[in-house]
């Protein structure tokens, strides 16, 4: 079975800055598009951001568009993402999600991955 494991949430002030880190097992990640997805209490998870396999194309969320950033290490097997000038609207479960057989392509709608974190809470404190 496939684990992907999030790390890296805490609690910070607003304007702070936080990085998240994902891992999945050394086959999986290479071989799949890996996202970013958050959900805040009582709203639908929305995704943050994505990488195509080789990393060499991504998407990120207007909503995050100038203060997040994500990329990859496939020898590290391992996904991050930064975020810098955090809002208290940033608070949130933030989850990794893996998807193999992705034919160079990744997408911010959680229906097209089937592989997903325990999540890793994020409080923004204002």
């Amino acid at each position: 079975q496939v684990q992907v494991v999030e790390s890296g949430g805490s609690v910070v002030q607003a304007g702070g800055s936080l990085r998240l880190s994902c891992t999945a097992s050394e086959s999986t990640f290479g071989a799949s598009a890996m996202a970013w997805f958050r959900q805040a209490p009582g709203k639908e998870r929305e995704g943050v951001a994505c990488k195509t396999r080789l990393g060499t194309y991504g998407m990120i969320a207007d909503s995050v568009k100038g203060r997040f950033s994500t990329w990859r290490d496939n020898a590290k097997s391992t996904l991050w993402l930064q975020m810098n000038n955090l809002k208290p609207e940033d608070t949130g479960m933030y989850f990794c999600a893996a998807r193999e057989y992705s034919f160079g392509n990744c997408h911010l709608f959680q229906e097209w991955y089937d592989k997903w974190g325990q999540g890793t809470q994020v409080t923004v404190s204002s």
